[in-house]
């Protein structure tokens, strides 16, 4: 059985239509009874469950082609092995990306409590359905390498920004504007390698320790040690063919790689600090 937070966000998701939007500040809006802080956590313990996996997809036709951050949803929690079969498969497949769908009969999902059945009225067989969900606003980061544009007086970057926002999330890792220009340039790359203010704030927050003595210092080692690796330009497609690439990305940290260095959604480096 879910804890309460985790069965309230699991029961929402699951009520979300097809192409909702599925990032953490979204759900946090869009419900009043947990903030972004509480939304991420909830989110990160059904990915460890295995109710969910959030992938980076290639889409698009031909030149056309752009990174789309999707979240695969199971109402039913599933193993290792299941998510890597279905990920490779849907990586595969060539049909356009959409709904994928396993028609088993399961059990009521474990944030709705059991209802005994009517002997004179059996229940029909439930299928569970895993929705992918991309998330307005992310589908628009394109694959080429794109400048990042520094800040000036009144219009600091995406990277500057992004680093400013840290100590709205999280005090323990609050920046003073010196602290944020320092760091802009080694943000900025993160950018450049295709990742959203999103992902860079839920690489720099996730699993904090207690206690920061010192932020700057703490910042710049996630920075360079989290940094996401260069992923290759898309080969030349037929006319029309689309073009499909998939990496899994951390539950935790956001960290993209292929489905089978992940274990219940988390990449290694945060398996290993997990105090679980």
């Amino acid at each position: 059985m879910l804890p309460e937070r985790e069965r309230h966000i699991a029961g929402y998701v699951d009520a979300l239509p097809d192409g909702a939007a599925m990032d953490i500040k979204s759900l946090a809006r869009s419900q009043p009874l947990y903030g972004q802080m509480a939304v991420g956590s909830a989110l990160r313990a059904l990915g460890v469950a295995g109710h969910l996996r959030h992938v980076r997809c290639l889409s698009g036709e031909g030149d056309q082609v752009r990174w789309v951050t999707r979240t695969f949803w199971s109402r039913t929690a599933r193993d290792n092995e299941w998510w890597n079969a279905f990920l490779t498969a849907e990586e595969r497949s060539s049909a356009p990306q959409g709904v994928a769908e396993a028609a088993t009969t399961t059990a009521p999902p474990p944030w709705i409590p059991a209802e005994p059945a009517d002997p004179a009225e059996p229940a029909a067989p439930e299928a569970d359905v895993s929705s992918e969900v991309a998330a307005p606003g992310r589908a628009q980061s394109p694959l080429t390498t794109v400048p990042v544009p520094q800040a000036t007086a009144d219009r600091p970057s995406a990277a500057f920004l992004a680093l400013a926002h840290l100590g709205r999330i999280d005090s323990r890792v609050a920046l003073s504007g010196a602290e944020c220009a320092a760091l802009e340039q080694a943000a900025a790359e993160w950018f450049a390698r295709g990742v959203d203010a999103d992902h860079l704030t839920r690489a720099l927050t996730a699993g904090l320790p207690a206690s920061i003595d010192t932020p700057f210092g703490f910042v710049r080692r996630r920075l360079r040690d989290k940094l996401p690796p260069r992923l290759p330009a898309a080969a030349p497609a037929a006319p029309g063919a689309p073009v499909r690439r998939l990496m899994v990305e951390c539950t935790d940290c956001g960290v993209p790689g292929r489905p089978e260095v992940f274990r219940d959604g988390l990449c290694r480096p945060c398996r290993d600090t997990d105090p679980a």
